[in-house]
């Protein structure tokens, strides 16, 4: 192993922590920091640092577009079933298992439709 890829996962785990971390303080920057699309362009630069190749950066942004439309749910989902009284870890199972059913049936959607991801 590389120490770049080292710094990859240091990079990762620290982005990981700072959002629970700062959401244990403020809600909403902990959703700002979240919500920003970090892990999309941590991916990005690592894909054309180790490629060279900004087509397959391309490639991959456009399927996050796509894709980001099936996790919607779980930010539907989680909070209304939260706030109807369930505990948290039933609200989690049923909004992640909500959120898989969107995505399996976006990827099957998608193709039929002339997207491919």
């Amino acid at each position: 192993m590389t120490w770049q890829f080292f710094l990859k996962v240091a990079i990762t785990v620290v982005i990981v922590i700072a959002v629970s971390e700062i959401a244990k303080r403020s809600s909403f920057w902990g959703a700002i920091l979240a919500s920003l699309p970090l892990t999309s362009l941590l991916a990005f630069i690592w894909l054309y640092a180790d490629t060279g190749n900004a087509q397959s950066v391309a490639s991959l942004s456009r399927s996050i577009f796509w894709l980001v439309l099936a996790s919607l749910p779980l930010f539907a989902l989680l909070p209304m079933l939260l706030n109807a009284g369930w505990s948290f870890w039933p609200s989690l199972l049923v909004a992640s298992v909500v959120t898989t059913g969107a995505y399996i049936g976006l990827v099957w959607l998608l193709p039929r439709v002339g997207i491919q991801l």
